[in-house]
């Protein structure tokens, strides 16, 4: 068994990273355009195009999960770091198809128009404000927490690769193939 995830999953890993850093910085930034200006626009449908990105990377990551054993962390970790570590990816996992989902059906069914990619996308024939109001305010409710979970992660794998010394982080590393 090798000492890394397999290639796919160290990719798709890496351009998750791309990806929630596209989908956060353009919901960032979108407070500094002009409402109503291409800027704006453009700010908005990236977003969007960036968080369907990232529910479909997220499904394909959870399929090769499905396929591919976690190598080994050496040395071994204690049974609770172990025990956080399923936890903090799990919550990981979940809130990032969670979060696009509830994003792109608030869009759906909002009734407006809407773009994925520079694309018009469908809309409800039969729109539901209401309900596309609350999804939009639970996908802006849970969306800060992807802050928090995300640095939990990474310092965690730096706090491993740092402080443990153990292989936690190559595992992951692109360039890097652990002999």
């Amino acid at each position: 068994m090798s000492d890394n995830y397999a290639r796919p999953q160290i990719a798709f890993h890496w351009l998750t990273v791309i990806l929630l850093t596209i989908a956060y910085a353009a919901i960032e930034l979108r407070g500094f355009a002009v409402r109503g200006s291409w800027q704006g626009f453009a700010l908005i449908v990236t977003h969007f195009s960036a968080g369907f990105s990232v529910l479909v990377v997220m499904l394909l990551r959870l399929l090769l999960r499905s396929r591919h054993r976690s190598p080994a962390i050496t040395p071994p970790i204690a049974r609770w770091q172990k025990g956080l570590s399923h936890a903090v990816h799990s919550a990981l996992y979940t809130l990032f198809i969670v979060l696009p989902i509830l994003g792109l059906s608030s869009r759906y069914l909002s009734g407006r128009q809407w773009w994925l990619f520079g694309i018009a996308m469908p809309s409800s024939d039969n729109p539901n404000p209401v309900l596309a109001k609350t999804l939009i305010h639970w996908h802006e409710t849970l969306a800060p927490l992807g802050y928090w979970l995300i640095g939990l992660h990474a310092l965690a794998a730096l706090f491993h690769h740092y402080f443990l010394k153990d292989n936690t982080l190559l595992r992951m590393m692109p360039s890097r193939r652990i002999r």
